[in-house]
């Protein structure tokens, strides 16, 4: 049983958007619930980090535990061709020589344990194995929920704020109707983990690695995790990945055979994971908050695991949406006004990473060649690809990369809106 039946806030899903956004309104003194349909810790994908997720974890306390971890140390990005030719390092320190300039791999088992701990830590109260059965939204707040505890037993609890990140089940957007995916980004992903596959090593530091294929229809990632696997995933189109007739581990296999750069990699590997998959995950809601309810991380929005954002958004989502909580509650304002008041500037922050995707995507295109067209953009790429895209001109890059795509595509070039 949940002792308390209202709650100031109630946080739907203990990922990281969850749990931050938990920790960071418990901490002012609000009376919290975070519950967590799985049992803790629990499986999920998303193990490479953006640089700039330093700052909620600073913001959070954790980064001593972060180190203590020792998590592997994310240094970069690399990009290999479909001739397994590899480009220069785009190594996040190169500019910045600030400790958040270099980042983790992550065991999510243990990452994503370590956020619920610090939610309870703050004040919060965790229940994981508790599920949300539905969210009776009243005209105004506080909000019924009833939940399907882990005895077995239904309960109801009412909050006057309910934040929902449950994830790609985005319960919110999918109870109104507001969820819209991206047309030219229904990707689908295929993943399983390594053991014995290829790493850096020594002096060399690690990097996350964007593989391309022969045919250049699809793309791997790769990331090196400090249990001495390797993260390796193949993402494309959903029709392309998910040819019918052949099971996930038959494509992926096909598609390993595709791609040089990878083969070369996990000549002396072997699978240690049953594969997983996922499909059309790119996606964005209409409305991110309404009269006593905000979502947040993916619940809100995903756009491609191309540059490991999630994590990332996740995280600053979450602390702009809890701030706007926090101020919502001690005005007794929870109106949409006020719980969305972050939305737009969140909006032109996720902007240049969703353009550079869309970039990524369009085929005669290439980070190698753009860069050695335009060296003066290096930096401002590397920035991209760190996550400071919420800071300064984000979009300096785009007034030459634009026309460089149009160039390359003449009248089917795509719109990296």
């Amino acid at each position: 049983m949940i002792a308390q039946r209202s709650y100031d806030c109630l946080v739907m899903g203990a990922g990281p958007a969850g749990c931050c956004a938990a920790a960071l309104v418990a901490e002012c003194g609000y009376s919290t619930l975070l519950v967590e349909r799985d049992k803790m810790p629990r499986f999920h994908v998303g193990e490479s980090l953006m640089p700039e997720t330093y700052w909620a974890f600073e913001r959070l306390g954790i980064l001593d535990d972060m180190l203590r971890i020792a998590f592997t140390r994310k240094n970069g990005v690399q990009f290999v061709n479909a001739d397994d030719k590899e480009t220069q390092p785009f190594i996040f320190s190169e500019f910045d020589d600030h400790p958040s300039a270099v980042t983790w791999h992550v065991e999510r088992t243990k990452f994503d344990q370590l956020l619920f701990d610090t939610a309870y830590n703050r004040g919060a109260t965790v229940v994981d194995e508790t599920r949300v059965l539905d969210v009776d939204f009243k005209k105004s707040p506080p909000h019924k929920v009833m939940l399907k505890l882990s005895n077995g037993r239904d309960q109801e609890v009412t909050a006057r704020v309910v934040i929902d990140a449950t994830g790609q089940q985005s319960l919110i957007a999918h109870r109104l109707g507001l969820r819209e995916y991206y047309d030219d980004l229904k990707k689908a992903a295929i993943w399983t983990y390594f053991e014995g596959a290829r790493r850096n090593g020594g002096a060399n530091p690690e990097v996350t690695c964007i593989l391309h294929t022969r045919n250049k229809e699809a793309w791997f990632w790769y990331i090196p995790l400090s249990d001495g696997t390797v993260s390796i995933g193949l993402v494309g189109d959903n029709e392309y990945v998910l040819k019918r007739g052949g099971s996930p581990e038959t494509r992926f296999r096909e598609e390993m055979k595709n791609c040089p750069g990878l083969l070369r990699r996990t000549q002396d590997a072997k699978i240690t994971s049953r594969f997983h998959v996922a499909k059309e995950f790119s996606y964005i809601t209409k409305q991110q908050a309404g009269d006593g309810w905000v979502t947040v991380g993916d619940a809100a929005g995903f756009i491609d695991p191309i540059y490991s954002s999630g994590v990332f958004l996740a995280l600053k989502s979450a602390t702009m949406a809890a701030d706007a909580v926090i101020t919502g509650l001690a005005s007794n304002n929870l109106s949409a006004r006020v719980l969305g008041s972050w939305t737009d500037a969140y909006e032109r922050g996720v902007a240049p990473i969703r353009k550079l995707v869309r970039a990524f995507y369009t085929k005669p295109f290439s980070f190698g060649e753009f860069i050695r067209t335009f060296p003066q953009h290096r930096e401002n790429l590397v920035r991209l690809l760190v996550g400071k895209t919420f800071e300064g001109d984000p979009n300096e890059i785009f007034y030459d990369m634009d026309p460089w795509i149009e160039n390359l595509c003449g009248q089917n070039a795509p719109a990296l809106r």
